[in-house]
């Protein structure tokens, strides 16, 4: 008999890993995590990685499940208004997977699901941006279990969130950190029209920039990777994590390889277990872990945020690839040898690889071999032999030597996710019923299922030896070629007299009982559930298009004199009030916002602020200020703010939602409208085609485009003033170079990408090329579009003015198109660009 299931997950302290292929998930699966996540196919955060098709993912959910580990599905992007249908479809396939999570970005997303399954489990993804416990508290009606918080959030911040939410919590623990915040980095989007938004991020923080600083280049001695951080290795802090009550600890990785979630799944497993009995790893168990961990995938180890900012440790700089690690210096170069000498004994043998670095005249030089042979010299001295083939350069002398490959490790690890020998097995309990004349009935329990099988014919009095208890006991738990593993069976015998059983029959009740039960912790059979067509219809329902209006201009200003050159333009007449609609400040360090504000308001000019970008746990004080400001409006950047403004402490003007709320359709617009927001700049995700798709299926009056800007890229906890012109590791010992300097990242077009902070120390790098959307604005006009924004960077007195005048011109009809990018064009010194408007076929990566 099959009864009904009831499993229970714990969310407590669960380890979970990546998966890109069905080898890593089986490395997850029996070196001991709790659970994976992988992506949906063509929908998920990592767009080379392999997408798999249903009858995969349906093979993974099951293989997971039989083997008491939960599934969980990365649903991890921005879905684009056109796409929706085919979300749905996509839904219809992998809800009857039964999938223990989703794992989201978009909040339109997240109402589809909560509408097809209202009883499905949803995570949001750290693509969310969720850094503050007020974030969560918005987003309560969509009934979200867990939130996957910021890599930079510290472990205050984290703790102080714990305090404030009974929501799960998972945090990364280990592997590849982006410097950018994930869900806000446009760097890809901005320098190759690939969306991080969409999974095609083209890693632009791994690329080497040249430092310009106030004009000048600056000189950084082969530390050219200044915004590459090494990974992130959380291992210490797990005990830390655990006290604070976060449920999920989680490795990237899903385009790394099996041998690497076998290592880390092993490491932290045991970490995870050791902290939970008080016995954490000691100093030296951690330096093995972490050397076997980057042995399989390491551009260094460091603590990322967890410990808090650390600008001068966060990003190495001299490499932006996989090393492995550091372990000796070179001490003597021969023809076909390299002699190296380490603080602590080293253990090399043939077939392992080393990598060695050293500098060349003004360049970095890398590189590597497989040793032939080891001629130890002392404990912590050896010579190291290669073949032939190899080159030695006499400059290697001092160079940095890292092991980055362990022939007998990586054999260990391939065994334990290929030798079934290994795998993972679930202890079960067999309770055995023998009576003279009646079957053998024979129940296997696993602790939460049970299930029952019987002889075909019942049982005989032997007539001569007949079938022992140890024979039944054996070959009833004779499981080696299944899941499972008998830990207890009791006999319940109603005579002592000899019995006789069928060995086939035995062995027939075996089978049964184990394909019983792993069928069911498989959950081979689900119904299909049935979806309401009639609300999905009405998900999907165009709006009707509001008469054509006059756009209103938003103007953004980043500095005081940009606001005294904009209020002398409108006294001169250069400029009429009346064409504007709010003036937004967002300036770099929170001054000068009072007086800047005053003078708008003498000009009668409605003003606004616009909050960072990130709101932490102990930054409630930016929202203070902006409130006893007062201005007509406040730019939200954040849905921690939102919330802050809306429920914790209400504001009395406007609120107005910034692009950093990925809004890309119109589920995520009329979420957020009816949260308390004015109108909503769309995301920068967007081409022109998905704007307009938008605005046929939104109030366009509630919408607003930025128009022309300096696309911001990387938004970054980390701080390049920081780290390049001074010894400081945060705002208390930095001297803040940013007051007195200027920064600019050159890349390798050439192109001068300039770097700004906010009052939080976070910087902004904008794009070098100014992107324009003049050509599409007459169009979004007679849709009915609400407003467009100007976003000023660096601009000042005539440039500032013409590129406004220009705007005004084009909305009010006396310039034409081309009259209007004309003048902008002669305004930039990288000349004008449509950007991501006019890429209008995505980007697609190449699958492994």
């Amino acid at each position: 008999m099959h009864p009904q299931v009831k499993t229970q997950h714990s969310s407590q302290h669960e380890l979970l890993l990546p998966v890109g292929t069905y080898e890593m998930a089986l490395a997850a699966i029996h070196n001991g995590a709790d659970a994976i996540y992988l992506g949906v196919p063509g929908f998920n955060a990592r767009g080379r990685s392999y997408d798999f098709e249903m009858q995969e993912l349906k093979k993974i959910i099951q293989t997971c499940h039989l083997y008491g580990v939960r599934a969980h599905l990365a649903f991890n992007i921005v879905i684009f208004e056109n796409e929706l249908p085919q979300v749905i479809e996509v839904l219809k396939e992998i809800l009857p997977l039964k999938p223990d999570a989703l794992i989201v970005q978009d909040l339109g997303l997240a109402q589809i699901i909560r509408e097809l399954s209202p009883d499905q489990i949803i995570h949001a993804s750290t693509q969310m941006t969720i850094t503050n416990h007020e974030a969560i508290s918005l987003l309560e009606d969509l009934n979200i279990r867990r939130f996957v918080l910021g890599r930079e959030n510290s472990l205050d911040e984290i703790r102080l969130i714990r305090e404030k939410t009974d929501k799960d919590l998972e945090v990364f623990v280990h592997g590849a950190l982006c410097v950018s915040y994930s869900g806000q980095c446009f760097t890809s989007e901005s320098i190759g029209g690939r969306s991080a938004n969409r999974g095609q991020c083209a890693q632009s923080c791994r690329f080497a920039y040249n430092l310009f600083v106030d004009g000048e280049k600056k000189q950084m001695n082969g530390r050219d990777y200044l915004v590459s951080p090494q990974d992130l290795c959380g291992i210490e802090q797990i005990p830390e994590l655990i006290d604070i009550g976060v449920q999920s600890f989680k490795v990237e990785g899903r385009l790394k390889s099996p041998e690497y979630v076998a290592s880390a799944t092993q490491e932290y497993r045991d970490a995870i277990d050791r902290a939970l009995v008080k016995r954490p790893l000691t100093g030296q168990e951690l330096s093995i872990a972490k050397q076997h961990m980057g042995l399989t995938y390491s551009r260094g180890f460091f603590s990322g945020w967890l410990k808090g900012v650390d600008h001068q440790h966060l990003v190495e700089g001299t490499y932006s690839a996989h090393r492995g690690v550091e372990i000796a210096k070179v001490i003597e170069v021969h023809d076909d040898s390299l002699v190296i000498e380490s603080t602590d004994n080293l253990h090399l043998h043939p077939g392992d690889g080393l990598v060695w670095v050293f500098r060349k005249r003004s360049h970095w030089v890398e590189k590597g071999g497989f040793i032939y042979q080891v001629h130890k010299i002392s404990q912590k001295k050896i010579e190291v032999f290669f073949s032939t083939d190899l080159k030695l350069d006499r400059d290697t002398v001092g160079a940095r030597v890292y092991f980055n490959h362990d022939k007998e490790l990586k054999k260990d690890l391939q065994r334990s996710f290929t030798d079934k020998h290994q795998f993972k097995k679930i202890p079960v309990t067999l309770k055995v019923e023998i009576e003279i004349g009646k079957p053998l009935t024979a129940v296997m329990m696993d602790g939460v299922h049970s299930v029952s099988a019987q002889t075909a014919s019942p049982i005989e009095l032997a007539k001569t030896k007949g079938t022992t208890d140890s024979q039944l006991k054996e070959e009833l738990g004779a499981l080696s070629a299944t899941a499972f593993d008998l830990h207890k069976c009791e006999l319940k015998r109603a005579t002592q007299d000899p019995i006789y059983v069928s060995q086939k029959e035995i062995k027939e009740v075996r089978r049964h009982l184990s394909e019983s039960l792993a069928n069911i912790r498989s959950e081979f059979e689900h119904a299909r559930p049935q979806f309401d067509q009639v609300k999905i219809d009405t998900l999907l329902q165009p709006r009707p298009r509001p008469a054509s209006s006059k756009i209103k201009l938003n103007v953004l200003l980043r500095e005081k004199d940009q606001v005294l050159d904009l209020v002398q333009a409108i006294r001169d007449g250069q400029i009429n009030k009346a064409d504007l609609g709010a003036v937004i400040l967002d300036f770099e360090f929170g001054r000068d916002y009072l007086s800047s504000l005053e003078e708008l308001k003498k000009s009668e000019l409605r003003t606004g602020v616009a909050t960072t970008r990130i709101l932490k746990p102990q930054e409630y004080n930016n929202l203070k200020s902006i409130q006893k400001m007062n201005p007509d409006v406040i730019l939200v950047r954040n849905l921690g703010a939102l919330q802050y403004f809306t429920k914790t402490s209400p504001f009395s003007g406007d609120l107005i939602g910034d692009f950093s709320l990925n809004v890309t359709n119109h589920l995520t617009a009329d979420y957020l409208l009816k949260k308390g927001l004015k109108s909503l700049c769309l995301s920068y995700d967007l081409n022109k085609n998905q704007i307009d798709d938008v605005l046929q299926f939104t109030p366009a009056e509630k919408l607003e485009i930025t128009v022309h800007q300096y696309m911001p890229s990387f938004h970054m906890e980390h701080c390049v003033f920081a780290m390049t012109l001074s010894e400081g590791s945060s705002w208390k010992d930095c001297g803040k170079p940013c007051e007195q300097h200027k920064l600019e990242l050159e890349d390798q077009f050439g192109n001068r990408h300039q770097i700004k902070p906010d009052q939080e120390c976070r910087n902004t790098m904008y794009n070098a090329v100014s992107q324009s959307a003049a050509k599409y604005l007459p169009e979004w006009q007679s849709q009915g579009l609400g407003f467009a924004r100007y976003e000023a960077l660096r601009e000042r007195n005539d440039e500032l003015i013409g590129k406004i005048q220009t705007y005004i011109g084009l909305i009010n009809q006396t310039l034409t198109v081309n009259e209007a990018s004309e003048k902008l064009g002669k305004m930039e010194s990288y000349g004008l660009s449509e950007g991501s408007l006019s890429r209008l076929t995505e980007y697609q990566s190449r699958k492994r």
